[in-house]
This record gives structure tokens, C-alpha cells and sequence, in this order.
């Protein structure tokens, strides 16, 4: 038990001091609507700009399917299509359907997802223990503080600080 102890630490520590080389998220993610750049909110679903990339047109598409479910701790993971989604489960199963990942993965498997930074279409947002997204500007979340109502999209500005930035090769 000792030994799975320290190789879990071991292995946490290194993941950690791995992100020094990551582009670290500077600035709130914030939404600002731009015709033809970034997605439309409308009574909590999402449109795709017309010139979206099919991967981007995709992955709102799948977005929309999660919006009502609840949050659930390890949704998403064991079941593909689950009755409820945790963050990594949500980002997982949009980047899936997007045709951009196989499987899923869990929080700090996105700290070595795609390419480094922030992405034209797409940017998933990492830190310990959460993790989120933005598509065509419009950010994906299960929520933080108070808020962890599950996968909703949101116009609403929230902190980056603290968040690596990575984003699928050519979005």
C-alpha cells in the first residue's frame, strides 16, 4: 500500500513540474460574441457559425446533448454515454464526438492533450483537478465554486489564472 502511495505521489509530482512548459492561461475566459467567429446562446443551446470547421460544428453538437444532464463524480468515464458527466468526463466526451480524441481521460491527462496553448476554435483549459473548455468562444463547463450543476454552456466570465491552455492540432 506504502509503495502505490509513493509511486501515485511520484508520479503527481512529475506531472507537475512538467506544466512549467506549458502555456499558462494569463487572462479571465471571457465571451464576446463576433458574427461568423464564435458560437450563439440561445435558451442554453448552442448554434455553430455557418464557417465553423465540421470538428467545431461537431463538438457543439455534442455539447448540446450534455446540457441538462447533472453533475456526477466519474461520469463519462466508465460509461461513454452516461446519465451524468464530471468535468473530464464532459470535455472527453465533446472531444470524442468531435472525431479530435479516442476514449476519455481524466483531468490531468489534458496537460498533455493536443498542441500547447490557445486554439483558434477550441481550447481546453487544465489545471489540478479540473478541467474545461471553449468551443467557437463559448465555454463548456460543470462549474466552479458553488455551481457544479453539470455540463451547461456559459457566456459568463470566468478566472483563468492558474489554467494550462491546450487546444487540438489546427483548431
Amino acid at each position: 500500500m506504502k509503495v502505490i502511495f509513493l509511486l501515485i505521489s511520484l508520479l503527481a509530482t512529475v506531472g507537475l513540474s512538467s506544466c512549467s512548459s506549458q502555456v499558462k492561461a494569463k487572462r479571465p475566459v471571457s465571451y464576446h460574441f463576433e458574427s461568423g467567429r464564435t458560437a450563439l446562446l440561445r435558451d442554453g443551446i448552442a448554434y455553430a457559425p455557418k464557417r465553423a470547421p465540421l470538428a467545431v460544428k461537431r463538438a457543439i453538437a455534442a455539447g448540446n446533448r450534455l446540457q441538462n444532464k447533472p453533475y456526477k463524480w466519474g461520469g463519462g468515464h466508465a460509461r461513454l454515454n452516461d446519465s451524468g458527466y464530471d468535468c473530464s468526463g464532459t470535455v472527453s466526451y465533446v472531444l470524442r464526438e468531435a472525431g479530435l480524441m479516442k476514449g476519455q481521460m481524466p483531468s490531468s491527462g489534458f496537460f498533455s492533450y493536443g498542441k500547447k496553448g490557445d486554439g483558434d476554435w477550441i481550447t481546453v483549459y487544465v489545471r489540478n483537478g479540473h478541467v474545461f473548455m471553449t468551443v467557437a468562444g463559448l465555454r463548456l463547463d460543470t462549474g466552479w465554486g458553488e455551481d457544479r450543476s453539470g455540463p451547461r454552456w456559459h457566456t459568463r466570465t470566468r478566472p483563468g489564472h492558474g489554467h494550462v491552455m491546450r487546444h487540438p492540432a489546427g483548431l
